[in-house]
C-alpha cells in the first residue's frame, strides 16, 4: 500500500507499478486455470457423455475410449430413412432398411444448405437392424398382432396405398409407422432390455468383457447402448432445449458441431426420437425432461466407471439403478406427453371439420390433417405399451377410446383385422362422443402419468361437452 499523504518518487512508482502487475497476472492466471479446469469437467463426462476410460481388466490392446453405441446410432437413421420411405410405397426398400440391409444409403437426415452431415452410408456409422429389436409381445391396439407382425402389417398396408396415406380408413402409415418403431425398437430396447434385464446383478456383469474380445465390461456397453436409444447427442447438456431443438430441425450448425470440424457427425451430435421430442416440450418451459435424463445417463455412466472394472457394490447399485429408475420414468413421461398433444391436435380437428361439415365445404385438406394427428396420436399410444410396466385398465381405456381407426366422415370405422391381414369396418362411434373421447384421453394421461408440459390442452371444454351430450360422467374416462 501507498503511505498516506506521502510523496511517491519514480524508483517507487515503478516498484507499486511492478506489484500491481503481478497480482493482476495471478488473478488472470487463476482464471485460465479455473477456464481449463470447467473445460476438464466437460471432456471428463460431467456434462459430456463421454470419453470414458477402459476400466476391463487384463484389456491390453489401444483402445481408450469405453464408450461405443454406433448400432443404436445406426438404427436411429434408419429409423429416419425408413420413414421417407413410406410415401413412395416401394415395400422393398422399406423392408431393406427395417432389415437393415448391407449398402443403404443415408435418406435422413441429409445434409442440406447450412447444416452438413459427415455420413452418407448407414455403414459409416454402425451396423444394425430394426426388425430383430422389435417389442416382441402383444400389441392389443392393433388387433393383438405381435410387434414385428403390427408393423410389417403397416408397412404392408402402406404399399398398397397412395403417398402412404390410405383415405378409406383415414390410416397415415408415414406417422403410425415412425412413431410405433420409436416405441417398439427404441424405448422397448432402452428401458425393457439394456437399462431392464441387462441391469440385473449377475448379468453382464462388470467384471468381464461384454462378450468375448470387448474392449468395455457388461455393464458399460449396455448403459452405453441405452443412451443409443434415447438419441440425444453426447454435448445435449451444453445446449439449452431451444438449441437441442433445432439441431434436430437442422437449423442450428453452430450447436450441433461440438467439435467445430464443419460437419455435423450423426453419430455423436444429432438430436433424435424421443430426446427430439422432449426438447419440443421442453422449450415451453414448463419440463426439463431432456435435461434429466441425460444427465441421468451421466450419473449412471460415471458410477460404472467409477467401479473401475469391479462389479458393483451395494451402494454402487442403489446409485445406478436410481439414475436408471429416473430415466425409465421421464422417458414414459415423454411419451405420454406426446400422447396428450395429439389428442388436442386431434380433438381441434374434429372441431374444424364439424364447421366444414355443416357449410358444406371441402372436407379434404381438414380431413387428411385430422388423420395425420390421428395417426401420430395412435403410434405414440401403442408405443407406450411397449414399455417395462403393464398399462392395465389404463391401457384399455385408451385404446377404446382412440379407436382401432378414426372416425370417418361416412360415420364407419376400422375396428379389427381379420386373419389375412384385411381390415373390420363397422358403424362408428358418434362424433360427439369421440371427440370427448380425446379430451378424456388427454386427462388419463394427467392422472396416469403425471403429464405437465400438457401442449394443445383442450381440457377446459370438457365439462360443456360432456353437458351438451348428456353425459353424466364427464370427470370419467369410461
Amino acid at each position: 500500500m501507498v503511505p498516506a499523504n506521502s510523496v511517491i518518487q519514480l524508483p517507487q512508482l515503478k516498484i507499486y507499478y511492478e506489484e500491481f502487475m503481478k497480482k493482476i497476472s495471478t488473478i488472470l492466471f487463476s482464471i485460465i486455470i479455473a477456464i481449463s479446469f470447467s473445460k476438464s469437467l466437460l471432456a471428463d463426462g460431467h456434462q459430456i457423455y463421454g470419453p470414458y476410460p477402459i476400466t476391463l481388466k487384463g484389456y491390453d490392446g489401444d483402445k481408450t475410449n469405453s464408450v461405443k453405441y454406433t448400432g443404436q446410432m445406426a438404427r436411429q437413421v434408419l429409423h429416419d430413412s425408413l420413414k421417407k420411405l413410406v410415401k413412395t410405397g416401394d415395400l422393398d426398400k422399406m423392408m431393406a432398411y427395417y432389415n437393415g440391409e448391407d449398402g443403404l444409403e443415408i435418406i435422413a437426415p441429409k445434409s442440406k444448405d447450412g447444416f452438413p452431415v459427415m455420413q452418407t452410408m448407414v455403414a459409416e456409422i454402425g451396423s444394425g437392424n430394426l426388425s430383430g429389436k422389435m417389442y416382441k409381445g402383444a400389441i392389443p391396439g392393433w388387433g393383438g398382432l405381435t410387434g414385428p407382425e403390427t408393423i410389417e402389417h403397416m408397412m404392408q398396408k402402406a404399399s398398397e396405398v397412395e403417398g402412404g396415406f390410405d383415405p378409406n380408413t383415414g390410416f397415415d402409415y408415414t406417422q403410425l409407422i415412425s412413431k410405433f418403431a420409436m416405441g417398439a425398437v427404441f424405448y422397448n430396447q432402452a428401458v425393457n432390455n439394456y437399462l431392464g434385464k441387462k441391469m440385473k446383478d449377475g448379468e453382464k456383469p462388470n467384471s468381464k468383457p461384454y462378450k468375448e474380445g470387448s474392449y468395455y465390461t457388461g455393464k458399460e456397453h449396455s448403459w452405453d447402448e441405452a443412451f443409443g436409444y434415447w438419441g440425444a447427442p453426447a454435448h445435449s447438456l451444453t445446449l439449452s432445449a431451444e438449441e437441442n431443438y433445432n439441431v434436430a430441425k437442422m437449423k442450428d450448425l453452430s450447436s450441433a458441431d461440438y467439435n467445430g470440424d464443419g460437419v455435423v457427425d450423426l453419430y455423436s451430435e444429432m438430436l433424435y426420437a424421443h430426446a427430439y421430442y422432449a426438447s419440443s416440450y421442453d422449450k415451453g418451459g414448463k419440463t426439463n425432461y431432456l435435461a434429466t435424463v441425460n444427465q441421468a445417463f451421466i450419473d449412471g455412466r460415471e458410477v460404472i466407471r467409477d467401479a473401475g472394472g469391479h462389479n458393483l457394490n451395494f451402494d454402487e447399485r442403489t446409485a445406478m439403478l436410481a439414475a436408471r429408475d429416473t430415466i425409465r420414468d421421464n422417458w414414459q413421461k415423454v411419451i405420454a406427453e406426446s400422447v396428450f398433444k395429439y389428442a388436442g391436435s386431434t380433438y381441434k380437428d374434429i372441431v374444424a371439420l364439424e364447421i366444414i361439415v355443416e357449410a358444406n365445404g371441402d372436407t379434404a385438406d381438414a380431413f387428411r390433417k385430422y388423420a395425420k394427428h390421428w395417426g401420430e396420436l395412435k403410434g405414440f399410444a401403442l408405443a407406450l405399451q411397449c414399455g417395462p410396466e403393464n398399462l392395465g385398465e389404463a391401457a384399455v381405456k385408451m385404446n377404446r377410446m382412440m379407436g382401432f381407426g378414426p372416425v370417418l366422415l361416412n360415420a364407419s370405422q376400422v375396428v379389427g383385422v381379420d386373419s389375412n391381414g384385411n381390415f373390420i369396418k363397422d358403424q362408428a362411434q358418434e362424433w360427439g362422443e369421440f371427440k370427448l373421447h380425446m379430451l378424456k384421453i388427454q386427462k388419463l394421461m394427467i392422472d396416469e402419468f403425471g403429464v405437465t408440459a400438457k401442449a394443445n390442452d383442450q381440457l377446459s371444454a370438457m365439462e360443456d361437452l360432456a353437458s351438451s351430450l348428456g353425459s353424466s360422467d364427464s370427470a370419467e374416462n369410461d
